[in-house]
């Protein structure tokens, strides 16, 4: 729904999805034990992005708001993070 996604999703998604909240959660969990941090950083992307589109697309050309969503980056951190969780390591172990 979004015609940007053609072309920002090579560079921006792998950036944005996998880099930033894996790098969150091993400072987060390294420091302070802390296991939601995956979730805690897809968050504050979400509503960076959110402004993002709110004042880039209805502030500056009224593109419809409902036409573009950010992607769904909350289950896979999540999921990240109930690893962490039940695994207490940053690497699955048997």
């Amino acid at each position: 729904t979004d015609w940007k996604d053609r072309r920002l999703w090579v560079t921006v998604l792998p950036i944005m999805a996998i880099t930033f909240p894996a790098a969150v959660q091993a400072v987060l969990w390294w420091r302070y034990r802390i296991a939601f941090g995956a979730t805690l950083c897809v968050l504050g992307l979400l509503f960076g992005e959110w402004v993002n589109r709110y004042f880039n697309f209805w502030g500056w050309t009224y593109f419809p708001i409902n036409f573009v969503f950010p992607s769904q980056l909350v289950p896979g951190a999540i999921v990240l993070d109930v690893v962490l969780l039940v695994s207490n390591s940053m690497q699955l172990r048997r």
